[in-house]
C-alpha cells in the first residue's frame, strides 16, 4: 500500500494553497489526488477552434495582506494582469485562469484523472484513502477540497453537521465561437442590464486571453436550476439567444458548447476556514465555502478558496509539529 504523509483530495485552489503551504514549511511528501485531467477546478479554461474561454472563476479580487503579497509576486512573474474595476481591481490571468492554477501547482506531485471513493479513519491505524480503481493510499492526514456534498459521500460514518449545513447553486456557461466581432465593449465584460436570468457575459478576445473571439455567457443560480432538467442542446439553444443579441453587425456564432457547473456558488457558507473531523481531527476540510471570521465580503469566490487552503495547510503543518 503506498504511503504518504499528507493527501489532499482535490486540485482546485484550496487544494493547491493547502499543498504549497505545507510545502513552504517543510513537508514535503503529500500528494494532490484530482479526478480531473488538470488540476484548477473552478479555475477552468477551454481551448475552442483557434480561441480559448474561461468558463468558471474570471477574475479574482484582493482583500487580504496574504493574496496582495502573491498577487504582485504573479504580477512581477507575468502570470497575471489588472483587467478591470474600481475600488478592487479585478485580475485575471493572461493566459486563462486555469493556467494561473497549473503555474501554482507547477512542483507538486499530483495524481491526476483518479477519483477517491471513501475515506476510512481508524483508531487503531493511519487513515486510507480509497480510489475508484481499487488502489489504497494510506496516510497521517488528509486534507479535503470537494464540495459539502461530495465530502459528505466520502466521509460516511463520520459525525458531519457543520458540512451538510453547505448548499450550492448550479451555474450553466454557454461559451460561443464568433466569426467577427461581439458588440461587448471593452473591456469585454458586462454585469448589468442583461437579459433576465443572465449574470454576466464576457468577450474573451477583449479580455485579452483568446486570439479568436470567444464569448462566454454565465447563466445566474436560479435560472440554472430551473433547467437543470433539460438536455444539453435545449439549454445551450436558450443561452445562444442571449449570445445573438451582442454580435456586431455582420457577425455571427459559429460554434457552441456548455459546461455545467453543478456546485458552482455556495448558497450557504461556514465562517471558519475549516472543520476538522476524524480520528485525532487528522482530517481536515477547507474550500472555498469556508470563510475566515473577518472576512467582509462574507461570500465564496477566489480568495476565500485561497485563503482556506492556507489556513488548512498551516493547520496541518501544527499538527504535524504537535501543536
Amino acid at each position: 500500500m503506498e504511503k504518504k504523509e499528507v493527501i489532499i483530495i482535490g486540485g482546485g485552489l484550496s487544494g493547491i494553497m493547502a499543498a504549497r503551504t505545507l510545502l513552504n514549511k517543510g513537508i514535503k511528501d503529500i500528494l494532490i489526488v484530482e479526478k480531473s485531467r488538470s488540476v484548477g477546478g473552478r479555475l477552468a479554461t477551454r481551448r475552442i477552434d483557434k480561441g480559448i474561454a474561461d468558463h468558471g472563476a474570471l477574475f479574482f479580487t484582493v482583500r487580504s495582506s496574504e493574496l496582495q503579497k502573491d498577487v504582485e509576486r504573479w504580477l512581477e512573474a507575468g502570470w497575471v494582469k489588472r483587467w478591470f474595476g474600481n475600488p478592487y481591481p479585478r485580475y485575471t490571468s493572461v493566459n486563462g485562469m486555469n493556467a494561473l492554477a497549473k503555474q501554482l501547482a507547477e512542483t507538486i506531485p499530483v495524481k491526476q484523472n483518479t477519483k477517491v471513493s471513501a475515506i476510512r479513519d481508524r483508531r487503531d491505524g493511519p487513515l486510507e484513502v480509497e480510489l475508484e480503481n481499487g488502489e489504497t493510499i494510506s496516510a497521517d492526514h488528509c486534507v479535503v477540497t470537494a464540495p459539502a456534498p461530495q465530502a459528505l459521500s466520502l466521509l460516511k460514518g463520520m459525525e458531519q453537521d457543520e458540512l451538510s449545513t453547505i448548499s450550492f447553486a448550479p451555474c450553466f456557461v454557454g461559451m460561443f465561437t464568433l466569426e467577427g466581432p461581439s458588440s461587448i465593449p471593452e473591456p469585454g465584460h458586462l454585469d448589468d442590464e442583461l437579459p433576465q436570468g443572465v449574470e454576466r457575459v464576457v468577450d474573451h478576445h477583449k479580455k485579452g486571453i483568446s486570439q479568436s473571439v470567444t464569448v462566454s455567457v454565465y447563466m445566474t443560480g436560479e435560472w440554472s436550476k430551473k433547467n437543470e432538467q433539460f438536455e444539453d442542446n435545449g439549454v445551450l439553444k436558450e443561452i445562444q439567444k442571449v449570445a445573438e443579441r451582442y454580435l456586431a453587425e455582420g457577425s455571427e456564432i459559429a460554434g457552441a458548447e456548455l459546461k455545467r457547473w453543478r456546485y458552482a456558488e455556495a448558497e450557504t457558507v461556514i465562517r471558519k476556514p475549516f472543520i476538522e473531523t476524524g480520528c485525532d481531527n487528522r482530517i481536515i476540510i477547507c474550500g472555498d465555502a469556508f470563510l475566515r471570521e473577518q472576512d467582509e465580503a462574507g461570500r465564496t469566490r477566489f480568495e476565500s478558496a485561497y485563503l482556506s487552503g492556507i489556513s488548512a495547510g498551516e493547520r496541518v503543518a501544527e499538527k504535524r509539529k504537535g501543536i
